[in-house]
C-alpha cells in the first residue's frame, strides 16, 4: 500500500507538471523550439545536452501518442531511466510537463488524468 506520504509528494509532482503545461510562455514564432525547451528545463534545475534532451522529449510524446506508454505515469518511469540519474522524480514530471506543452499539447489529458489519479489517492489516504 503507497503511503501518504508517498502519494502526496507524486501529487506534488504531477501538479508541477501540470503547471508546466498551464504556465510555460507561448514561445515565439521565430525562437527554436528545442532551444526554448532547454530553457524551460533549465528553469527546473535540469541541464544536459539540449539535442539529446529534446530527442527525448521528442521520443516521449510518440510514445504517449502511439499507446506505448499508456498514461503519464508510464512515460514518468521511462523518463526517470533515461534522465541523468541526479534527476528527481519532481524534475521527471516537470520535465513531462515541459515536453507536452512544447512537442504534443495534445497529450495534455494525459497529464490531466495523471493529476486527477493522485489527487483520488490522495483523498482515499486521507479518509482511511
Amino acid at each position: 500500500m503507497t503511503s501518504t506520504k508517498t502519494v502526496t509528494w507524486l501529487m506534488q509532482a504531477v501538479s508541477a507538471a501540470m503547471a508546466a503545461v498551464f504556465l510555460a510562455a507561448p514561445a515565439p514564432a521565430h525562437a527554436d523550439v528545442d532551444t526554448d525547451f532547454a530553457n524551460q528545463l533549465h528553469v527546473y534545475g535540469i541541464y544536459g545536452p539540449r539535442d539529446e534532451n529534446a530527442w527525448l522529449a521528442k521520443l516521449t510524446c510518440k510514445r504517449l501518442t502511439s499507446r506505448v506508454d499508456g498514461d503519464a505515469f508510464a512515460s514518468a518511469r521511462f523518463l526517470k531511466t533515461n534522465l541523468a540519474r541526479t534527476t528527481s522524480t519532481q524534475q521527471v514530471w516537470q520535465f513531462l510537463g515541459a515536453a507536452v506543452d512544447v512537442y504534443c499539447p495534445e497529450q495534455t489529458p494525459a497529464l490531466q488524468s495523471a493529476a486527477d489519479t493522485s489527487a483520488a489517492a490522495t483523498k482515499n489516504e486521507e479518509q482511511g
